[in-house]
């Protein structure tokens, strides 16, 4: 029989006490098949609360019945007149930061029907994210308890990131309609499933200056990460 460390995080409320107990850990339980997208990519995840999460950014080039997601040529291209665009894009337009930060993804893409994640597996919605937001405390301060801790992947200061969800938030940046990329290593922004109104989609956003995960409503064209969620 083969096992694995998976990372758990749980709040317990203790009785007359106002505040909230946090635990982080590693539990060795039994192995189940690698969590693997249609590329090949196999990925970590952790359990916060009652959901299942990647613990790393999404990087598949295709959805999960193999069909590849579209692409650019060159990835800076101006997609500003397209419509409904469905695109994928290395961070910053390089593969070699795939492996790190993972791959910037439209939120049409995000919502096609051939599911981006592995099998198995969505993209959050606003409510997951929102309900982990609030089992670490909340919107301002949530963020130091999800992001990667020093500044091998974010810049400085980053202070205060602890991860001890063991969510590892990495910031991939932006990649905007006139084809440029921005912010990577002082921002991550993470498309959720669920829609705002006509071509919005909800959001969260992370930074290196403070220790929030902020719910925005923001463009479906930009490319943003993803997480995915255990079904």
């Amino acid at each position: 029989m083969n096992f694995r460390l998976k990372h758990f995080f749980s709040a317990i409320a203790i009785v007359g006490l106002t505040t909230l107990m946090f635990n982080s850990c590693g539990k060795e339980v039994e192995e189940d098949d690698p969590v693997k997208d249609a590329d090949g990519n196999i990925y970590q995840t952790v359990i916060i609360g009652d959901h299942e999460w990647l613990a790393e950014n999404l990087k598949t080039t295709k959805y999960s019945n193999g069909d590849p997601i579209g692409t650019t040529e060159p990835a800076t291209l101006n997609t500003s007149g397209e419509t409904m665009i469905k695109y994928q894009w290395p961070v910053d337009g390089d593969e070699t930061k795939v492996a790190v930060y993972g791959r910037l993804y439209t939120w049409y893409a995000v919502n096609d029907v051939r599911n981006i994640c592995p099998q198995g597996w969505h993209v959050a919605t606003d409510a997951e994210w929102t309900a982990m937001i609030t089992l670490l405390g909340g919107d301002a301060e949530a963020g130091n308890k999800l992001k990667e801790s020093g500044t091998s992947s974010w810049e400085a200061p980053n202070d205060g990131a602890t991860n001890i969800s063991g969510f590892t938030a990495r910031p991939g940046g932006v990649r905007n309609g006139n084809g440029t990329f921005v912010n990577i290593r002082s921002t991550g922004y993470w498309w959720t499933s669920t829609e705002v109104r006509a071509d919005y989609g909800w959001s969260r956003v992370m930074s290196y200056s403070n220790g929030s995960a902020n719910r925005y409503e923001n463009n479906a064209d930009l490319g943003f990460s993803v997480r995915c969620v255990k079904d």
